[in-house]
């Protein structure tokens, strides 16, 4: 049914079942995703319920950790036991002096400590022989006597001194011996810099100038190794240039540069220092990793605790491994200034004391929005399933009523339509019969006349009534063909002589072109009359203006078109669907008052189809319309 039959009258059908589907359609919809909504916002309360329960417990095993922390630096004693495991550091701070436990573990020093030094005057006259006049030999015979000295702070000095004034003479091989022998003396400085550092490092730099390849990588890699052990409590400075010096003579090979988590702990002491007028217990980011400060005392003496993210993941955290693992969460922690995650519960440094801000995560909840969101989507596909029947349902009753409706307005139209077709004869019949019977009739001829007419209505609606009794038969599928072998040629053209005897009173002409068809059909010849008698009615009613019709006949291989034309007004594209449609009548019928039942041309496909053929139009407004019948050819009709 087109759209446009959805619009004629009665037009509140079509308020009708939108009301009825659409509104209670979308109110289905609505309220159902309302509940999968709610039913989603319930199951997150639920888990971020279930989160904050868990991120209470999670601080409070943190903050057992880091009060037991605190409580140990206030405890010389247990100071080395809290920061024993790798990644942590514990410094005493004093305004002269900084004291790291373990031994060791950092690689720099904020400041160097004050160890024995050898007085720079003993060795004046021999520095001024060596860097103001040149004379290596002479500083050397001065600097012999105090290479001797049993004090260890000057015997280191001398060797240096020594050794270094023999290498500008070219003496390499005492000064590397010399070298060795200040190597060995411990807990003394020459220029601020570890004694034993400082022949190490000149033996180093003697043995790259020597090309002593092999020597060098292995007292170079031993240099290296001791200085990322903290051997020395050095300043950044030097052991900066000693690290760096030491890796360029290690070559094309070099080993890897210090852990991140020992150059953080160095940063971090270095910044306690800096701080170290105030307690701080926070948590502070060097080298890209988040360092946990923990410090109790004051300025005179300030206790601290550095501890690495790996420290803290395995000493404290996994303490909690049991927690998470029951509460299915993960934590995380960070500083202040972090941006809050998606489903996630905060626990911020200011309301727990603790140095960093708790992050606590649900495991699986990816899993559980996903599990929501699959229930979801099929609830959401069961109330589209449920809406789409709601309206294919009523859209099949509204279709079935508009059919009924508009077949009562054909019907309608159709006992209009009938009525008139049996006035107008009637009406004829009666008057000529009141003229008969009333005997006003000039002449004998004009009686004859009477006659005639008479004959002629009667015919029509013999054939009006015929009409409608066939096609009720064909309705109730109750017309037997009588089927034979019928010459086209002699059977068009004898229609259509039947047809123009009646058409040339009114004006009419058809033409004929048969081109010598040959070809027998098998039919029912009163039904294919009645066929071909409804095309050329038709073309003749809808042709006012041209009062010619054509007919013609072809064959295409096995079937035998036959082609009614005219030249009259022509269809439309969308009638041309309906045309076949019992009581259709298309608008230009009505518009022109032109008469009708709108059964003719059901009559027509109904007889055709029951033959095996089919019928088609081809038309145009106002340029006129082609029917087309195609019937199976039987066997070749015999020469004429």
């Amino acid at each position: 049914m087109s759209l446009r039959a959805w619009f004629r009258p009665p037009r509140h059908w079509l308020g009708v079942f939108l009301l009825i589907t659409l509104v209670p359609s979308i109110l289905l919809v609505w309220f159902g995703w309302r509940s999968l909504q709610q039913d989603r916002a319930l199951a997150l309360q639920e888990v971020k319920e279930h989160r904050e329960q868990a991120a209470d417990l999670i601080v409070s095993g943190l903050e057992q950790s880091v009060t037991g922390a605190e409580q140990s630096l206030r405890d010389l004693s247990a100071i080395e036991a809290l920061a024993k495991p790798e990644g942590a550091v514990a410094v005493v701070l004093t305004p002269e002096h900084i004291e790291a436990f373990p031994t060791g573990r950092l690689l720099y020093y904020p400041i160097a400590p004050a160890r024995h030094e050898a007085p720079p005057q003993l060795f004046a006259a021999a520095d001024d022989l060596e860097f103001r006049r040149s004379d290596y030999a002479a500083a050397a015979a001065a600097i012999r006597t105090l290479a001797q000295s049993p004090d260890r702070a000057v015997r280191a000095a001398a060797l240096i001194r020594l050794a270094r004034n023999l290498r500008k003479g070219g003496q390499l091989a005492a000064a590397l011996g010399l070298y060795s022998q200040a190597a060995e003396i411990r807990d003394v400085t020459v220029s601020g810099v570890p004694a034993d550092l400082l022949a190490r490092w000149a033996r180093c730099d003697l043995l790259a100038q020597d090309h002593r390849n092999a020597e060098l990588r292995r007292e170079a890699g031993a240099l290296y190794a001791d200085l990322l052990n903290g051997k020395w409590q050095l300043s950044r400075a030097v052991y900066e240039l000693h690290a760096e010096e030491a890796r360029r003579w290690l070559g094309d090979d070099p080993p890897p540069r210090p852990p991140a988590g020992a150059l953080a702990l160095a940063a971090a002491v270095e910044w306690l220092w800096k701080q170290r007028g105030s307690t701080v217990s926070q948590a502070v980011t060097f080298n890209g990793l988040q360092m946990t400060i923990l410090s109790v005392g004051d300025d005179l003496r300030l206790a601290a605790f550095v501890a690495t993210p790996a420290y803290v993941d395995r000493q404290w955290l996994g303490k909690l491994h049991p927690l998470l693992e029951r509460q299915h969460v993960r934590v995380a922690l960070r500083d202040q200034g972090a941006h809050p995650a998606p489903n996630e519960t905060r626990r911020a440094a200011g309301e727990t004391g603790l140095p960093w801000t708790v992050a606590v995560e649900s495991i699986g909840v990816e899993s559980e929005l996903a599990r929501i969101a699959n229930r979801s989507a099929l609830w959401l596909a069961v109330l589209a399933v449920m809406a789409a029947l709601v309206i294919l349902g009523t859209y099949v009753i509204a279709r079935a009523v508009a059919r009924e409706l508009a077949v009562a307005r054909l019907q309608s139209d159709f006992v209009s339509a009938v009525s008139h077709e049996f006035r107008t004869p009637l009406t004829s019949m009666r008057q000529l019969t009141e003229i008969l019977n009333d005997g006003r009739i000039a002449n004998e001829s004009r009686r004859q006349s009477y006659y005639q007419a008479l004959a002629r209505q009667t015919e029509r609606l013999h054939r009006l009534v015929e009409s409608l009794l066939d096609f009720g038969r064909m309705e109730a599928g109750k017309s037997p063909y009588r089927l034979e072998a019928l010459d086209a040629c002699g059977f068009v053209r004898s229609v259509v002589e039947d047809f123009e005897a009646e058409a040339r009173g009114r004006g009419y002409h058809v033409e004929l072109d048969l081109d010598g068809i040959q070809g027998a059909i098998a039919g029912d010849r009163a039904a294919l009359t009645n066929v071909l008698w409804n095309l050329l009615d038709n073309a003749v009613k809808y042709s006012p203006e041209c009062r010619t019709v054509w007919v013609d006949l072809e064959r295409d291989g096995r079937l035998l078109s036959i082609r009614v034309r005219d030249h009259g007004f022509g269809i439309s594209g969308d009638e041309q669907k309906e045309i076949f449609r019992k009581f259709f009548r298309g608008a230009t019928a009505k518009a022109e008052n032109i008469k009708g039942t709108g059964i003719g041309l059901a009559m027509v496909h109904h007889i055709v189809k029951a033959h095996g053929g089919k019928v088609c139009v081809s038309s145009a407004p106002g340029a006129g319309s082609t029917f087309t019948v195609l019937l199976p050819i039987e066997e070749r009709c015999p020469a004429s």
